[in-house]
């Protein structure tokens, strides 16, 4: 279980290595803008086009030639760094794993590091884990072009600031008080604009209701919410329209009654309370919801809906206690370096903008809030939102048909995202750039995978790494990378395979390792070699089972317990989707017996709600898609689908219900081939896992043609907390 931290066992082959290449890359970097000036994005041939003339063209036409002789010029030197680099590539490490301290607030949460997410105790009714995984195609800039990106250096380090910017967002829980539910929901800003969405969660209640960097909880705040209705009406005791009196709509009273002596809306005296949504403040003598007498027997103070002459009616229907809902906000504090650079430059802007290059942390909790919205101010706490102001709404519906997961499309990634894994980050610039962004989030990651060369797997010389990166914030405990030895024609020059890791999420009562296994992987993408990613998909399996049995056995002389396995989870793009009628062969490969897929009903049919991941890469410049929310919004719209997604070519399309026969390609919700697969038979007998949640992220907008996908697995042990 050694994990390399550098790419060479010695400083000596290190040497070596930095020398030969700096003889290469200027004719590297010649050769890729030699290139790249002859290969034009969409969005430049549409700048050239609107002006012939201008600054652009005209760089182009100069560059390209000068790129040319310098290129000639500095073969020679090429050609000498590349016999000393080719052989060191034999003994390169497959991968290289670094780990930067996570910041002070990190620390102070315990969500990274030792002694923090990774080593804290495994609570019994086990936990919750995100996942994701994202095709950010950081090719060299030249070849970035032929799926109509450029600029590979700025867009690695604007997909590491949205990456980090989207996991380290506010996290906002609801927590619902009925006697029916006491569910958590972790909902993102978006949801609160439409109402409270419940799902479930393996965390318990907090005692009370706390909001981080929010205001004191004595903090006098205004009345937002009516206790009766969820908005003010004319009928309604608390707020009777002007000149009416009357007392025939209390929700206290029997109808017709006009006896108030006992009512705590209509009583004579002065009732006040600085907490109570009925007396705002003063004296709490007799007041029912802040009395000092004695409870009833279903828990309610004094109240007079649950007294000993009212208890016919149940808690859920009281009007004074309707199903409470409290709301706790937590979010890591903003980077120094980078807090003024980011705020400022949407600082014209009202409440941020997600279209910006960056999505920046103001644009993150904006929001398009309702007459009846709960508001979040920018600095992550309740705006003038007193806690018994807050009351229970159905949410927007999420889930379809017998589903028991929420699923969404999302312009943000998930808030405290746990473990990421990335395809095609092939530049090494670029990996660079990206891993110094990530690592302002994920203490722990595992980059630079694969080989050069003609490293044994196969006889075809590599020009290419695996792309293969891993981010997590839960210690990485091993790693291991393999090379699929079957790649055909221009795949066969990258060195795809399959990076398998095992991470320590925490550690039993009985002292016991708390574990999970994290396979990511690439698998060929020329159409119409199924044989070639069948194979691919056996060796995953093999080399999988292979790994967690290596990774399991205790050093020779130690005695040592047992690892608890908590999940086993695959994530990658696998080059195939689950519609088209060209990809049967993988359809219905074992790899989905022993694997889930949250997507998928069955062999050729998705579920309904499924989202094609493959983006059409001629629209990645349309105002239309140019921003994470605008994205979203095209992708919710089946007409935006069939404009900016890539459908399988297919007869026969996904979903299948009503698509069979037909000759539309546009039909169905696009090709899947982003992938996050889970095993419940793997893990630890007894424990369960469960989906909480499946979304098809568009933060990324602009910067690949890929949409990402994540996933929130929450594993169980069956276990009582004590």
């Amino acid at each position: 279980m050694v994990l390399y931290t550098t790419p060479y066992s010695s400083a000596c082959l290190h040497f070596l290595d930095g020398m030969s290449w700096s003889l290469v890359f200027p004719s590297y970097w010649l050769l890729d803008r030699l290139l790249a000036s002859c290969v034009a994005t969409s969005l430049e041939k549409r700048q050239r086009s609107q002006d012939p003339c201008s600054f652009l063209t005209l760089c182009v036409l100069i560059a390209a030639p000068l790129y040319l002789l310098l290129f000639l010029a500095s073969l020679p030197f090429a050609l000498l760094g590349f016999i000393i680099w080719a052989p060191l590539q034999a003994v390169r490490q497959p991968y290289l794993y670094t780990y930067q301290r996570p910041d002070k607030n990190q620390a102070e949460e315990g969500q990274a590091g030792p002694g923090g997410t990774g080593t804290a105790d495994w609570r019994p009714q086990g936990r919750s884990f995100c996942f994701c995984s994202a095709n950010v195609c950081l090719l060299p800039d030249s070849l970035a072009r032929f799926n109509n990106l450029s600029d590979t250096q700025r867009r690695a380090r604007e997909v590491g600031k949205r990456i980090r910017n989207g996991a380290s967002r506010p996290q906002i829980k609801i927590y619902i008080d009925s006697p029916t539910n006491t569910s958590i929901s972790a909902a993102s800003f978006s949801s609160l604009a439409t109402g409270f969405r419940r799902t479930s969660s393996l965390d318990q209640r907090p005692e009370q209701v706390h909001t981080t960097n929010g205001p004191a909880e004595n903090e006098i705040e205004p009345i937002t919410e009516c206790p009766v209705h969820t908005s003010v009406a004319t009928d309604c005791p608390v707020h009777p329209s002007s000149g009416d009196q009357s007392f025939t709509n209390c929700p206290v009273h029997e109808a017709g009654s006009d006896a108030t002596t006992d009512c705590p809306l209509h009583h004579a005296g002065t009732n006040n309370n600085s907490d109570c949504p009925i007396h705002p403040s003063g004296d709490t003598t007799d007041c029912p919801m802040h009395s000092t007498g004695g409870q009833n027997d279903s828990g309610h103070r004094d109240c007079p809906m649950h007294g000993d002459e009212a208890q016919k009616k149940p808690s859920t229907e009281c009007p004074l206690h309707t199903s409470a809902v409290q709301i706790s906000i937590s979010a890591p504090e903003p980077d120094p370096q980078e807090e003024e650079a980011e705020t400022g430059n949407h600082r014209d802007l009202p409440g941020g903008d997600t279209g910006s290059i960056t999505a920046s942390r103001e644009s993150l909790t904006r929001y398009h809030s309702g007459d009846n919205a709960v508001g979040i101010s920018s600095n992550n706490t309740l705006s003038h939102v007193p806690r018994t102001s807050i009351f229970k709404r159905p949410g927007r519906k999420r889930r379809h048909g017998d589903e028991m997961f929420d699923h969404e499309i999302s312009a943000f990634f998930p808030a405290n995202l746990d473990f990421l894994a990335l395809q095609e980050v092939f530049d090494h610039g670029a990996t660079t750039r990206l891993r110094h962004q990530l690592h302002r989030y994920f203490p722990y990651v595992l980059s630079d995978v694969g080989c050069y060369g003609w490293k044994g797997c196969c006889s075809r010389f590599k020009f290419l790494n695996s792309g293969l990166m891993l981010a997590s914030r839960y210690p990485i405990l091993d790693a291991r990378y393999e090379c699929y030895p079957n790649g055909r024609g221009e795949d066969a020059l990258a060195a795809k395979g399959a990076l398998f890791a095992k991470v320590h999420v925490g550690t039993s009562h009985q002292e016991q390792r708390v574990v999970g296994y994290l396979t990511c992987t690439h698998l060929h993408a020329i159409e119409g070699d199924s044989s070639v990613r069948c194979e691919q998909l056996d060796l995953l399996l093999q080399w999988g089972a292979e790994f967690r049995q290596s990774s399991s056995q205790s050093p020779e002389g130690e005695k040592v317990l047992e690892d608890l396995v908590a999940f086993d989870v695959i994530l990658g793009d696998l080059n195939f989707d689950n519609c088209s009628s060209e990809d049967k062969l993988e359809q219905q490969h074992t790899v989905f017996t022993q694997y889930k897929d949250p997507c998928r009903l069955g062999p050729g049919e998705d579920k309904p709600w499924a989202l094609g991941t493959l983006l059409d890469p001629s629209g990645l410049y349309d105002e239309d898609v140019s921003s994470p929310e605008s994205l979203q919004k095209v992708m919710e719209n089946e007409e935006g689908r069939k404009e900016y997604l890539v459908f399988p070519p297919s007869k026969n399309q996904c979903p299948a219900s009503g698509q069979k026969g037909r000759k539309i390609p546009l039909k169905g919700n696009g090709r899947r081939i982003d992938y996050i697969l889970y095993s419940d038979e793997s893990i630890q007998q007894d424990w369960k896992v469960d989906i909480e949640e499946f979304s098809f992220v568009t933060q990324l907008a602009g910067l690949t043609d890929h949409l990402s996908v994540a996933m929130r697995l929450a594993v169980s042990t069956g276990e009582e907390e004590p």
